[in-house]
């Protein structure tokens, strides 16, 4: 079937193939609910680059983690070239800027978007920290709600917005815009001071313990290393490759309390969407430097405090 979006024409092959089984949902209701948020879920990709995790005969298939745009796509699709030192390789990935090239990449079998933390004009230096608040297996989700208000209160404090959303799975994340000032490593440092911040005000519930066997399996880790260069976490919006094809959905902080994860999906999304539009619309207007943090990074490494972790990681 062909597409039109906005003026682009998307060719898209085998629509009723069954991508989600556990709800019947094909690839032509994946194109259909990525169309319906289609503001939401290129605000979140915009200039940036986007690693695709594709299934290209549904869930019940393989699943491939694509860098590289592969040849023969449109002309007109963004792409951003990105090197690695440490392998001494490059990769063309995609960039979006319009809607597009989102139903060109869930075309190519995309069922999440994973986008960077920094932007085309500057992939070195980020402009989003991403808090992900990772639920260790025995953790209830009750503590995961828990600690986004300890987590929001602290933001208020320093005078940063949050952005909260659902991860499609566990946990929650909480985004804030930040202004490219600093690189990967600075970022994570701060990200870091942060997640111990939040430690010594809900010690019973969260931990920043690196090694995931030292880590007490019913607590909370604030996964600081998620602002590592090259790591993604699925985007505002992005469908997850789950069978009940639940989305990475922002909420509000009034919403935190009585949120089900399980109550995203592209099923229901679209109505939500349609109602309150794209709760994160706002987010490239609170911009947050991150300097207090990077204070609160130097006081702790003063102190001893070490990171065990390693970025690669």
């Amino acid at each position: 079937m062909e597409v039109q979006v906005g003026e682009r024409i998307v060719r898209v092959t085998n629509p009723d193939r069954v991508y989600f089984p556990a709800i019947g949902a094909t690839k032509r209701d994946l194109v259909d609910y990525y169309l319906a948020v289609g503001p939401g879920i290129v605000n979140a990709l915009r200039e940036r680059p986007c690693m695709l995790h594709r299934f290209p005969t549904g869930l019940s298939g393989e699943k491939v983690h694509q860098k590289r745009v592969p040849s023969g796509a449109p002309p007109w699709l963004g792409t951003v070239r990105l090197h690695f030192p440490r392998y001494g390789l490059h990769a063309d990935e995609l960039c979006v800027t319009e809607l597009a090239e989102v139903i060109w990449a869930v075309q190519m079998s995309t069922v999440e978007f994973h986008p960077w933390n920094s932007r085309r004009s500057d992939t070195e230096k980020p402009d989003e920290w991403r808090i992900d608040l990772d639920p260790m297996p025995d953790c209830p989700f009750e503590r995961v709600r828990r600690v986004a208000h300890v987590a929001h209160e602290l933001l208020d404090e320093i005078g940063a917005v949050g952005w909260p959303k659902t991860t499609g799975g566990k946990g929650m994340h909480v985004y804030v815009r930040i202004a490219p000032e600093h690189g990967f490593t600075d970022v994570r440092r701060a990200a870091l001071a942060f997640a111990r911040e939040v430690e010594r005000r809900a010690p019973a519930d969260v931990t920043t313990t690196w090694w995931r066997k030292d880590r007490d399996p019913a607590k909370l880790f604030v996964d600081y290393n998620q602002n590592a260069r090259d790591h993604t976490i699925a985007a505002a919006y992005s469908v997850r490759g789950v069978p009940d094809a639940r989305v990475s959905s922002p909420i509000r902080w009034d919403e935190v309390d009585d949120v089900d994860p399980a109550d995203f999906t592209i099923r229901t999304v679209p109505s939500r969407f349609a109602e309150l539009g794209d709760l994160h619309a706002g987010i490239d207007q609170a911009v947050f430097r991150i300097d207090e943090l990077l204070e609160w990074a130097a006081r702790d490494e003063r102190a001893g405090q070490i990171d065990d972790g390693n970025p690669d990681d």
